[in-house]
């Protein structure tokens, strides 16, 4: 069976390939962002610079783009070999029997035309943070969506929420199940990252401030809660600039790394030295770095956009709930519920444990991602 990933060069696609190496699936990439090859197995065929020029660059096109992007996109396959062009190219190609593109705006939208011509080819659809419960907000993007999601046969979710919505916009396919989007953590390699609970001290504080992130007002709450906060150490990392420049203007004792500054596997290790993790944002999936904190032994303080995270956390019990992203003084009380009640800290953990090994363990979230494929093979 041959199987043509289409996506951004992400480490959750790279990790979600990885399931298939031993498989006797063919396995094929498009790059349809023109952002170069992917880090994953040897065995996937890459489709790599297959955008090109009809006529030169035209000045001023770059400006069009970004500030009239509707009618940028009439003009658009006049100037350059549009996503569905090459994608058709690469149908008649390789005769591929599934189709599977990851997240919608960049990488779905752009084939529906092409998927619509080919109606036999099986198309799977990964949906990822914000693709649904977000953009159906947007009256262009809402419309756009639903003509996705008419036409996509199968669709795989890190939770039951973004499921639901796909339905009620109009999807009439196969839900392949709730799989995390990096199909989960090698537990047993992890371990030796993790410090006993009594030892650990960090409130980690995941340091996002843009469009959806809300670290600032964790910032803010943390900032009215000092003076009982003596015995931790706070830590900020993925820091965007805001973050950094309210932290040194207030000159608050927090330890800080910038966007780039720590790899996935630094980020593990402090996720295993942290008593508590906080993630604050308006909008977004099952978030993975929640998730990794529950892996790793921090109680996780997390928002509920859509009632997302309620869906691996009970409040008060191994985890809690951000109800209002903006409300810094309720984030500043849960935070002291959390240090002040060690009991429920330790029954957490515990908890957490459980959910790891039962929900986020890779080899478990292998099977399910080569039963997956192997399911539709059947059918075909």
């Amino acid at each position: 069976m041959r199987i043509l990933f289409i996506s951004m060069p992400s480490i959750h696609v790279i990790r979600w390939i990885e399931n298939l190496k031993d498989t006797s699936f063919e396995l094929y990439w498009y790059d349809i962002l023109g952002r170069g090859k992917l880090e994953t197995l040897e065995t996937v065929r890459q489709l790599l610079e297959t955008s090109k020029r009809k006529i030169p660059h035209i000045k001023g096109e770059y400006f069009l783009s970004k500030h009239s992007p509707g009618f940028y996109s009439l003009i658009h396959p006049f100037l350059e070999v549009t996503e569905n062009e090459v994608l058709e190219r690469i149908i008649k190609e390789i005769n591929p029997d599934i189709i599977h593109s990851f997240e919608m705006q960049s990488c779905s939208y752009p084939i529906v035309k092409t998927m619509n011509k080919f109606p036999e080819i099986k198309w799977i659809y990964s949906c990822w943070g914000n693709d649904l419960f977000y953009f159906k907000n947007n009256k262009d993007h809402l419309i756009k969506i639903r003509n996705a999601l008419a036409r996509i046969n199968f669709i795989h979710t890190d939770c039951l929420r973004d499921y639901q919505i796909a339905k009620e916009l109009g999807f009439k396919g196969q839900h392949l199940g709730v799989i995390p989007g990096g199909t989960g953590y090698k537990l047993e390699e992890l371990d030796f990252l993790k410090l006993p609970f009594s030892e650990r001290k960090i409130i980690l504080v995941k340091g996002y401030q843009h469009k959806f992130g809300r670290a600032l007002n964790v910032v803010k709450a943390l900032q009215k809660n000092l003076s009982l906060l003596q015995d931790h150490e706070i830590v900020i990392f993925g820091a965007h600039a805001q973050i950094k420049a309210y932290v040194e203007q207030n000159k608050l004792p927090f330890r800080i790394f910038d966007r780039d500054e720590l790899s996935q596997n630094q980020v593990m290790k402090l996720m295993g030295e942290s008593l508590l993790y906080i993630g604050n944002n308006i909008s977004d999936g099952m978030a993975n770095t929640m998730l990794e904190a529950i892996v790793m032994g921090a109680f996780p303080i997390q928002s509920n956009p859509g009632n997302v995270s309620a869906e691996i956390i009970t409040h008060g019990s191994n985890g809690l709930l951000i109800q209002d992203p903006e409300n810094i003084d309720a984030i500043a009380e849960l935070i002291i519920q959390a240090i002040e009640n060690k009991a429920m800290l330790e029954n957490a953990n515990k908890l957490n444990d459980k959910i790891a090994i039962e929900k986020l363990d890779y080899h478990v979230n292998q099977r399910k991602v080569i039963a997956l494929y192997q399911n539709l093979e059947i059918k075909s």
